[in-house]
């Protein structure tokens, strides 16, 4: 099918669209024409009439085109490709033999396969070409030809699906691609990049190109069961991945299934169209009902609307418009009716009055305003003019002057067009620049679109986002959620696709084995962990400093806790501490007011003065253990109560020592008298300390206590404790106190049957036991006690062993000296038991 505007005989060159008017396959006889792809005709008009109209873009030149229509055939196109290189009027290329076209380019087309059909010929003469669909698939055995691609390279689009889907979260969907090799591409290059952004398919299914018309009934069983696996799935989200006309076959799908209820159960998704698949609509399918697209979204090359062209639409009609002999099919299609002598197939109808409105049509059937490939389509045509200037100029500069006028240019090499395409760079009348990169492709980003479908079949788009390639990093693809109108079957909210309900915080996912990793179970999150987020893919454990929720949903900062003066424990110990501290004051005060008592003298002063002191210091020892750790009082903890109860247990051992001496240095001949006295007492003591004194260095020089923080032994606390530094110091010199009990223990046990008159042995072994008792029992109650507690237990165990050291040794002894004083006389102290 030819149509040529009138061109002046100066005309230097066609602008040629190859435009796949008739829908892929179909004939004319069928009567099948797609009536939207007239705007793509009108927009090529509009821009070559506004060239032509210009002054200042190409005077003195005319543009010009032809347009052939593909059919969608490989053979057709490869002769009407033929036919723009030959002349007028015979098919003889190379040869000039009449009026040639002076082709100039090629604009061309929806189809990218028909794009590489026309390229490998137009290559062989360097003509360039323009195309407004998808770029050509190539191979290792297809040369690279030299495209100009007025849209902007698919891997934009692709990474726009992806934010897309990631924005909402839509990480369970379905694929439907068409089954040739763009579709190919797709699946083995886009399918992987949404895998690894944890995007799965629920389902990929492979439209037949053309089976749809050629092969009826397989198609019609191939759509039913392609309509069950969509509207069966989970999946609320479906990725559209096809042709200009791949929406002629989803518009069957609501009155396609093999399952009967699905066909009553009337539901939707979510559509995600790729910018080539437009909603149009055939003759027969204007009354359907499309409401099962309301909502879709779509990506679409940046456009607006260009000044002049809905005017230029609304006048045309079949009666004012010479030339046009594609408005006659147009308007059949478009209105339903005929005109007589002209009827297209077999298509009926009432007569045509050329007075239609094409305002009345609905948006499947033909938009007013230019927008997508017709949008392109005008750019293209722009951009040749554009580098025809730039040539035009260029050859002015050198060309000679005679008698003040330009040099007829009498032969154009156009394939010099090439350079002056690459440079162009240009504002269309909408205010929009184009220009192309070194690849050739042209500069833009795209438009993310909803679709909205009125009741009444009514079609109309929303600019809902953008994907601007050259804009910052965050700011490459932005949308506005509240501008997006939803099918109702979502309740007008925004839709879900997932697989499996999110596992909300406190829960982590755990994927099911042999299925998609978006397919999984949720499991609460272990002990000590939280998932502050949905669809974690594992816990996290909290800082050192935090502790998780009783919902394990979020980390909570622990609270700062010792042993203090100001809680009723640390009250309690301390007033015990003290108390006893009172007391053991007392009693040395006691001991000091009768040191001239037989009692006193009898039970070795200096010994007994020198452990109610050391007792009394045990007693405030502990309170180094209650407040808050510092440095210094670390350091003072161990060491100072090591010592001074080493010098304690140091002073009962040597009091035990005595006892058993003394009584031995009664007997006939001994040679025990000798020892005793003040020197060995003094020696005994001085050396078991001087022995711990060194242990205690010891440790403070090698690995010396300090400020510690237990983060872990108490849920949500932090306890500041002191850290004993070398564990085998710290139980060092708790057993070297363990060993001089033991051995004052022992020695007292065996001294307990002495006569009256040495009788503390009694005492000393009741002491001693309490303090073992205490000592051992103290080592399985610390290990197995957490936080301040722990030093809760060492404080009981010092104010325990001290008091019972007090109470077993000296209360006998205060006992007679204030309520019997009777009794500490000489006669009694020396008065034998009764045998």
């Amino acid at each position: 099918m030819l149509q040529s505007l009138p061109s002046e005989d100066y005309n230097l060159g066609f602008a040629v669209i190859y435009h796949q008017q008739i829908l892929g396959g179909i004939n004319r006889k069928s009567s099948q024409v797609v009536p939207k792809g007239y705007q793509h005709i009108l927009a090529l008009a509009f821009a070559v009439m506004e060239i032509n109209e210009n002054p200042q873009l190409l005077p003195n030149h005319t543009l010009g085109f032809h347009i052939y229509d593909s059919y969608v055939d490989a053979r057709k196109t490869y002769h009407a490709t033929m036919l723009l290189l030959s002349t007028l009027e015979n098919f003889s290329p190379n040869y000039v033999c009449g009026i040639k076209n002076n082709l100039t380019a090629v604009i061309g087309g929806l189809d990218s396969q028909i794009s590489l059909y026309v390229g490998t010929i137009l290559d062989i003469y360097k003509i360039p070409q323009l195309i407004y669909g998808p770029a050509p698939v190539m191979n290792g055995k297809t040369p690279g030809l030299p495209f100009y691609q007025m849209a902007p390279q698919e891997d934009l689009q692709f990474a726009g699906i992806l934010s897309l889907l990631l924005h909402f979260r839509w990480i369970w969907i379905g694929i439907t691609v068409m089954d040739n090799d763009n579709g190919e591409i797709f699946v083995q290059n886009v399918i992987p990049l949404f895998l690894n952004n944890g995007i799965c398919l629920a389902f990929l299914e492979r439209i037949p190109k053309y089976s749809f018309v050629t092969e009826g009934l397989a198609m019609m069983q191939k759509g039913a069961k392609i309509h069950d696996i969509i509207m069966g799935s989970k999946a609320n989200v479906v990725v559209v991945y096809g042709e200009f006309y791949f929406m002629v076959f989803f518009r069957w799908l609501p009155y396609l299934s093999e399952v009967e209820h699905m066909t009553n159960n009337i539901k939707s998704k979510v559509w995600v169209i790729t910018g080539q698949v437009e909603f149009i609509s055939l003759n027969y399918q204007r009354n359907w009902d499309a409401r099962i697209f309301h909502g879709a979204i779509s990506f679409r090359i940046h456009s607006n609307n260009l000044p002049g062209f809905h005017q230029f639409v609304k006048g045309r009609n079949p009666s004012s418009t010479a030339g046009d002999d594609f408005i006659w099919d147009f308007w059949q299609q478009a209105f339903f009716c005929v005109f007589p002598n002209r009827v297209l197939g077999d298509l009926k109808g009432d007569i045509c009055t050329g007075t239609e409105k094409v305002e009345s049509l609905h948006g499947s059937f033909f938009e007013r305003t230019m927008a997508g490939q017709s949008y392109i389509i005008c750019n293209a045509v722009y951009a040749v003019a554009h580098a025809l200037h730039a040539m035009f100029l260029s050859r002015c500069k050198h060309a000679g002057m005679v008698d003040g006028r330009s040099l007829k240019l009498q032969k154009q090499q156009f394939w010099q067009l090439h350079h002056f395409l690459r440079g162009v760079s240009f504002n269309n009348s909408a205010g929009d620049k184009v220009s192309f990169n070194q690849k050739g492709e042209v500069v833009s980003g795209l438009d993310v679109i909803n679709w909205i479908i009125s009741s009444n079949q009514s079609f109309h788009r929303v600019r809902v986002g953008r994907i601007d390639p050259q804009a910052a990093p965050d700011q490459v693809f932005t949308i506005d959620e509240d501008t997006i109108t939803w099918h109702s079957w979502f309740n007008q909210t925004q839709p879900h696709s997932l697989c499996t309900e999110s596992c909300h915080p406190g829960s982590s996912k755990k994927v099911k084995e042999g299925e998609p990793s978006c397919c999984y179970d949720c499991i609460p999150c272990p002990e000590g962990k939280i998932s502050n987020q949905d669809d974690m893919n594992d816990c996290n454990k909290c800082s050192d400093e935090k502790y998780p929720s009783k919902n394990q949903d979020v980390c909570i900062p622990k609270d700062r806790n010792f042993l203090s003066y100001e809680e009723p424990l640390g009250i309690s110990l301390a007033f015990f501490a003290l108390s006893f501290a009172f007391i053991t004051v007392l009693v040395l005060r006691t001991f000091l007011k009768n040191h001239s008592t037989p009692i006193v003298k009898a039970n070795n002063r200096n010994l007994t003065y020198s452990l109610l002191i050391s007792l009394l210091l045990c007693f405030l020892c502990a309170l180094f253990f209650i407040g808050q750790p510092q440095k210094v009082i670390c350091l003072l903890q161990q060491s100072a109560f090591g010592i001074i109860f080493t010098v304690a247990v140091s002073c009962v051992l040597a009091k035990t020592v005595m006892v058993v001496l003394a009584f031995m240095a009664t007997k006939p001949g001994s040679r025990m008298r000798k020892w005793v006295g003040k020197k060995l007492a003094n020696s005994i003591v001085l050396s078991c300390s001087l022995m711990q004194a060194g242990i205690c260095t010891l440790w403070l020089a090698i690995s010396p206590p300090f400020p510690d923080v237990d983060m872990h032994s108490v849920i949500g606390e932090m306890i500041l404790r002191c850290n004993e530094g070398s564990v085998i110091m710290f139980y060092s010199v708790r057993g070297y106190m363990g060993f001089l009990a033991i051995v004052s223990f022992t020695v007292a046990f065996l001294a307990r049957k002495l006569p009256d008159s040495f009788n503390e042995a009694k005492f000393i072994t009741f002491s001693m036991l309490v303090f073992c008792s205490v000592w051992l029992s103290f080592v399985p109650t610390y290990l197995s006690t957490k936080g301040k507690y722990m030093v809760a237990v060492e404080i009981f165990s010092i104010l325990a062993s001290s008091a019972g050291l007090l109470v077993c040794i000296f209360s006998p002894k205060c006992y007679i000296i204030v309520l019997r004083p009777e009794l500490n006389n000489r006669e009694q102290l020396i008065k034998k038991k009764p045998e």
